[in-house]
């Protein structure tokens, strides 16, 4: 069945959510859902791997333009689509929406492009099972990383000491990974705002900053697969970088600009002490350390004052109980969304 609506995003209908014919609240224990844009070569294959496993499978089309619906519609699955491409942030959006709309109380979340197997949906519902809120499949754990390219490991290792520097206090071995099980409680806390490919670390922060039950299972991810990106690996990964750059830069104000300000401003004190003690000792002055040094010294102190003004308003928006940073993806959300979706790290 698909949910169609003349809004951008079909699933929502002035802001609220409807729900699929046939579907009641509560009706759905274990839904698996994927995002899919242009995925009809292999999206068959996982559908009906993950109905084995679930009550009921959702597909978010993000705008695509081949026959992705169309054999979504055709093996029973839940269809919701966006008329614009939005991303992989903005696929997860409608993803949790929908779950919480069918009072869904597992949700698994798959790619669609073939390189997860829907064989591993059993191993991470039994550890969902045993209490934890939230299970990520992870390919550094058991030897599972053997068959990832060497310069993905290192992207992918980048990536997860930036996810924690923005927050995320998780002992896990795997934060890109996009195969994930969510129980009833991880479901209802986790809202996200971005719409990039950083939407799995902004979920990380949320899972941290709502102390959730966090285990991984051994997964495999297949990387022989043609086509699962339109965009270059390493400028993908560059531009989730940098999103998860801007989100600890809102997070931890003190340490993004206080540190690097409070290191240009000793370098700046040195040069122009080195200045004048030449100048007094040789009378000669150098006017291209002293510029030099007076402009660091300058840009360290205006970074200081802006990591002490950011830190003053996330401490007064934390007492006020809002949102203490916005989405790290949401400035790429929209442009790199065609790229993005159905590709995993």
């Amino acid at each position: 069945m698909v949910v169609e609506d003349d809004e951008e995003t079909i699933l929502l209908v002035d802001g609220v959510a409807t729900r699929p014919k046939g579907e009641r609240p509560g009706s759905i224990r274990t839904l698996v859902a994927m995002p899919a844009y242009n995925e009809e070569t292999y999206i068959a294959k996982t559908i009906v791997g993950a109905k084995q496993h679930a009550d009921a499978v959702l597909v978010v089309d993000d705008g695509s333009k081949d026959d992705t619906v169309p054999i979504a519609e055709a093996l029973g699955a839940i269809v919701v689509r966006h008329k614009t491409n939005k991303g992989y942030g903005g696929a997860l959006q409608t993803i949790f929406a929908t779950a919480r709309d069918l009072g869904a109380e597992e949700l698994v979340i798959i790619d669609s492009d073939g390189q997860h197997s829907p064989g591993d949906i059993s191993r991470l519902l039994t550890e969902l099972r045993k209490g934890n809120d939230v299970v990520i499949g992870s390919r550094f754990v058991e030897g599972s990383a053997g068959d990832i390219p060497a310069y993905r490991k290192v992207g992918m290792k980048v990536l997860d000491t930036a996810t924690t520097l923005a927050g995320n206090n998780l002992a896990i071995t795997d934060s890109q990974s996009g195969f994930r099980a969510y129980g009833r409680k991880a479901i209802e806390a986790i809202h996200i705002s971005g719409e990039g490919m950083s939407a799995g670390s902004e979920i990380l922060i949320q899972i941290s900053d709502h102390h959730l039950q966090v285990a991984e299972v051994p997964i495999k991810v297949r990387y022989d697969i043609e086509g699962t990106s339109s965009e270059n690996p390493v400028s993908h990964g560059v531009g989730v970088l940098m999103n998860i750059v801007r989100l600890i830069s809102l997070r931890r104000p003190l340490v993004f600009f206080g540190i690097p300000g409070a290191l240009f401003a000793l370098i700046g004190v040195a040069a122009e002490i080195y200045t004048f003690s030449e100048y007094y000792r040789t009378a000669q002055f150098h006017y291209i350390v002293f510029t030099g040094g007076f402009s660091m010294l300058i840009l360290g102190l205006l970074l200081a004052t802006v990591g002490i003004i950011l830190y003053s308003l996330v401490q007064l928006m934390q007492g006020s109980g809002g949102a203490v940073a916005p989405a790290a993806g949401a400035s790429a959300g929209q442009g790199a969304g065609k790229a993005e979706q159905g590709t995993s790290h």
